[in-house]
């Protein structure tokens, strides 16, 4: 297997996915936007992981010189009709959802911190979660949520964002929570992108001392255990 990764900002990388793709002896490979990276123009890898950033959708060139909106949605399409398998985080969920044709939207709630989800029917019938129990706590760091089609099917939501895990085809996932946050991880975003004066106070958002000492060792096993199926899945195709 060979993974490719979207990286849009230096704070906010694989971490936990890139223990999955270690520990599996699989092929990772990387575009790193931030550093001025090209997409990839040939499909020579089977997973595509779109990860997050404070990017929006909407977010214009004139805005993030790196970040290009059209190309990553071409790449996303390209994907799909390659059939590849495809996983987005955050802004990644919402870019495969805009791919799509659906459209991301505000969440009710600012959401930073760890916070239970709530699995849906849909997901406990399903083979990918089945390790899941029917709530569990997990990483947020978002405003926005992905947007749905009537094919779409909403696996996990929270008491602040009824869009958590979308799954949007066979092989396509995408996840508004962060099941790869890991305690390195989490501090280097917190140093980058924790806008302290904005956020304290609100009901969602966590303190960054909690957040940091916070144990991920089961949500990243819940994300290894999920990857694991939808390896056999997209070999299975």
């Amino acid at each position: 297997m060979h993974i490719h990764f979207i990286i849009h900002e230096s704070y906010e990388g694989p971490a936990a996915f890139s223990q999955w793709v270690t520990d599996n002896g699989f092929k990772q490979t990387s575009t790193h936007l931030y550093l001025g990276e090209s997409l990839p123009a040939v499909i020579d890898f089977d997973l595509l992981v779109i990860l997050g950033g404070p990017q929006s959708p909407l977010t214009r060139r004139d805005e993030c010189a790196y970040f290009d909106v059209e190309q990553e949605i071409s790449l996303i399409n390209r994907c799909i009709a390659k059939g590849k398998a495809l996983v987005g985080v955050c802004l990644g969920a919402q870019l495969i959802g805009e791919a799509l044709g659906a459209k991301f939207e505000h969440s009710p709630q600012r959401e930073i911190g760890y916070f239970p989800i709530t699995m849906t029917d849909a997901a406990l019938a399903s083979p990918l979660f089945e390790y899941f129990q029917l709530t569990e706590v997990v990483g947020h760091w978002h405003n926005d949520m992905p947007g749905l089609l009537p094919t779409s099917k909403v696996l996990a939501y929270s008491q602040a964002c009824p869009r958590q895990i979308v799954e949007y085809g066979d092989l396509i996932y995408g996840f508004q929570c962060h099941l790869e946050f890991t305690q390195t991880s989490i501090s280097a975003l917190i140093a980058s992108a924790f806008e302290q004066d904005a956020m304290f106070g609100e009901q969602w958002v966590q303190h960054p001392v909690d957040m940091a000492a916070t144990d991920t060792r089961a949500m990243n096993r819940l994300l290894f255990q999920f990857l694991d199926k939808l390896v056999l899945k997209y070999k299975a195709h």
